[in-house]
């Protein structure tokens, strides 16, 4: 019954948050704001306004494949996002941006975050097999390896939620400053931004549980 529990929350906490922010984002992205500016004009006015003008805007296929690329120095917007004129677009714009000034003032948890990415990706590629191989074969030594470079890409999820919190209250603060968005309109705006942030924290739920099967798991195996 416990791994059944366990088994329900990590299929159902992803998939609430993936819905939540679906849900949402069709919501506001029906919704204009009063500047009537595309999310390409909006990323394009803080940047200058923060004196990244060496950071170029973007269009990128896909949905909701916006995202900061901080060795080329380019935001890239999703064409939905790129081109809108609305609520949704206006949010993920600005965040997006708060990831570069996040780079141009050398964030601390940003560059924590950039040095575990060659670690987490090998922990996510390999530490699956390492653990079950040393459950499998009946080799700690393995399965522990094992679970300490899954620590390491879980690691990274947690530091990613500062990273992504601090960008949202950056974006905002950007939006208010610059009249891009009215007082009235920061609760919509709030509500795009929030729902986002739920899928780091789900994805970071999700792993800590993990690891902590794992844990588990290898505690009972030397108990044998």
């Amino acid at each position: 019954m416990g791994f059944l529990i366990y088994l329900a929350l990590i299929i159902i906490i992803p998939l609430w948050a993936q819905a939540k922010v679906k849900k949402t984002y069709k919501k506001y992205s029906n919704v204009p704001i009063s500047s009537s500016m595309s999310g390409a004009e909006v990323a394009r006015k803080i940047l200058d306004d923060n004196g990244l003008y060496n950071v170029a805007v973007e269009e990128v296929r896909g949905k909701l494949s916006d995202h900061y690329d901080p060795r080329s120095k380019v935001v890239r917007l999703s064409t939905d996002n790129y081109h809108g004129r609305s609520a949704a677009g206006t949010a993920v714009a600005a965040h997006e941006v708060g990831h570069a000034i996040q780079d141009a003032q050398e964030y601390a948890f940003l560059r924590f975050r950039s040095a575990l990415v060659p670690v987490a990706n090998f922990g996510s590629n390999i530490s699956i097999f390492l653990i079950i191989g040393g459950f499998l074969l009946g080799m700690s030594g393995l399965a522990l390896a094992g679970i300490v470079f899954f620590a390491a890409a879980v690691l990274f999820q947690l530091i990613t939620l500062p990273v992504e919190f601090d960008a949202s209250n950056r974006a905002m603060a950007q939006l208010v400053s610059t009249g891009i968005i009215r007082n009235d309109e920061e609760r919509k705006t709030k509500k795009v931004l929030n729902a986002a942030a739920m899928t780091y924290v789900a994805a970071a739920l999700v792993a800590l549980l993990e690891l902590l099967r794992f844990v588990l798991m290898f505690a009972g195996m030397n108990e044998e």
